[in-house]
């Protein structure tokens, strides 16, 4: 998943993004309210950490300008302001969920894992194709019960591999989601990671999960191509 923090506290800032991290998520900061409007407009975020104090727009204001332009991203907000008019104030605005500071980091991160789970890109704790199982809760995958060491960028590739199952991703699209803008990629990049990932899975005497759709990108299915009637 690619996140966008849009915090303009260095250190909160940072805190976030190093958590974000660590989860094996892809993440962006921006320090002030056009900066996130920009950001979302031009990339496809899964989720956004939105703090409402911004030295510009308020994080209100930015929720609502987004939603009205369409978009659909979900948004976490944060606030010092803990009362239930300001909770009340960010639902409104077009936030979907809201925490206060000072917060855990892990009840941040759970936070997350619950709205990427909510429409429209619904998303089960459990990702399942064929014998191959991610757990979201545990960060563990396993293939026909056989529990796969994946390192986290590894693990991020299939989490994404499976949460868009039986569609043809492209190499920008994997480039998007599974590294964030601090990556200067090389060209082979996404096909050493797919195929590291994919010695992995697709191991001898098991049918293939991973398909190469030439001159367009990967797909994870359990067929490939599919049947046409």
């Amino acid at each position: 998943m690619r996140v966008l923090i849009v915090e303009d506290d260095v250190d909160v800032a940072d805190l976030l993004l190093r958590a974000v991290r660590e989860a094996a998520w892809a993440a962006d900061v921006v320090t002030t309210g056009e900066g996130a409007l920009a950001a979302l407009a031009v990339s496809d975020y899964d989720l956004a950490v939105l703090d409402i104090g911004l030295p510009d727009l308020d994080g209100l204001e930015v929720c609502r300008r987004w939603r009205a332009r369409g978009g659909r991203t979900p948004v976490l907000m944060l606030t010092a302001r803990g009362g239930l008019s300001d909770r009340v104030a960010g639902l409104d605005a077009g936030a979907d969920d809201y925490l206060g500071k000072p917060f855990a980091i892990e009840e941040l991160l759970a936070r997350l894992r619950a709205l990427a789970r909510r429409p429209p890109s619904p998303l089960d704790v459990c990702l399942r194709v064929a014998d191959l199982e991610l757990d979201g809760a545990t960060r563990t995958a396993r293939r026909a019960g056989l529990l796969l060491r994946l390192s986290a960028r590894e693990y991020a590739l299939l989490e994404y591999l499976l949460r868009t199952r039986g569609r043809v991703v492209t190499r920008a699209q994997i480039l998007e989601h599974v590294w964030d803008d601090n990556f200067d990629p090389i060209g082979n990049a996404v096909d050493v990671l797919v195929g590291r990932v994919r010695r992995k899975i697709d191991r001898p005497n098991l049918p293939p999960l991973i398909h190469t759709v030439v001159g367009t990108g990967y797909v994870l299915a359990d067929r490939w191509p599919p049947d046409v009637p």
